[in-house]
């Protein structure tokens, strides 16, 4: 089995990379692959991104969020959190087997006293608390299946992250199972660190098989980083495929109260009915006119303020403030 440990923090090239090494390298090999992310929420492949994270806490933390290729649930990467991928040929194992790829991880516990169990779906539980998630996409024949280990996460921040905002949401995009969460060193009876769990992974897997490690060349790194450049770090890709939705919310603000009702496709306004008992000067549907059309991220209240006097159309507004109604 071919191994590989990615040197990178950065969310958008270790899914590329994943991407990469499923896609483009040998095809008769296996691979193991090691990574860690600064923070970040990773969501789902069919998920409504939007829905799925609080994009308050996220953009006051400077949190990043990317989609991955496979499905499952939104989940939240930090350095205290460990992410493993095998990619297999069907072959080697039938798809969707869990199991078979968590009995490593279970062992390389086991070595620090933490006894855990598989459950659901796709979880790995001490105590009935979920500390890891896993996932697969399958392509071609091919298998990759990857998780995330917890061993010491921030978990308020992953509670923070991950809760909904007050808004209202109708879609057919998949939706997180909320659950207890933990970390291995919660329930280990000394302080294990990631490198001392990483070490621990890695002796298992070689214990069923030679590892031959593989670092990655400068053109092997240029085509991952253009694969993230191109796919992972774009808006269509994290926001925009999230397919079409329904969406309220209303807030309280000093001027009055404001609720947006809309119907959004991929990520784009296709319709909006703005309401409220706030005051104005203006025709409230030119105001909703302006916004439709619009892409629902980071620089609509900057586009907003362009196209007109938000203020006009509902007195004491800022374009700032619409922008985080919508979002």
């Amino acid at each position: 089995m071919i191994y590989i440990e990615s040197e990178s923090r950065d969310p958008y090239f270790n899914l590329a990379l994943e991407e990469y090494v499923f896609e483009e390298l040998d095809p008769g090999r296996r691979y193991f692959m090691l990574w860690q992310n600064d923070n970040a929420i990773i969501v789902g492949k069919y998920q409504n991104t939007a829905q799925e994270i609080n994009q308050e806490f996220v953009d006051a933390h400077h949190i990043r969020v990317a989609r991955r290729l496979s499905g499952g649930g939104a989940v939240y990467h930090d350095q205290g959190n460990l992410n493993f991928t095998f990619i297999v040929n069907e072959g080697d194992i039938e798809q969707f087997n869990f199991q078979y790829f968590i009995r490593p991880v279970l062992a390389a516990l086991d070595r620090f006293g933490v006894r855990a169990g598989f459950t659901g779906r796709n979880d790995i539980t001490i105590c009935g608390k979920k500390f890891s998630g896993n996932s697969q996409y399958v392509k071609r024949g091919r298998i990759l299946h990857h998780g995330c280990i917890m061993v010491d996460s921030n978990l308020t921040d992953v509670a923070a992250a991950l809760r909904p905002k007050a808004a209202k949401f109708q879609s057919k995009s998949a939706k997180s199972v909320v659950s207890r969460v933990t970390t291995v060193n919660e329930h280990s009876s000394a302080p294990v660190t990631v490198e001392a769990f990483k070490a621990a992974l890695l002796e298992e897997i070689a214990s069923a098989g030679s590892l031959e490690r593989h670092v990655l060349t400068g053109k092997e790194l240029k085509r991952v980083e253009t694969l993230a450049e191109e796919k992972y770090r774009t808006w269509e890709w994290t926001y925009g495929w999230s397919g079409d939705y329904n969406y309220s919310k209303s807030e309280k603000f000093d001027f009055g109260l404001v609720e947006v009702n809309a119907g959004v496709r991929e990520g784009i306004i296709e319709e909006l009915r703005v309401t409220g008992d706030f005051f104005g000067r203006g025709d409230i549907a030119e105001l909703e006119q302006a916004l439709v059309g619009e892409r629902i991220d980071e620089g609509l209240g900057a586009r907003l303020r362009e196209k007109l006097d938000v203020g006009y159309y509902i007195q004491g507004m800022e374009p700032e403030q619409m922008q985080k109604l919508l979002r």
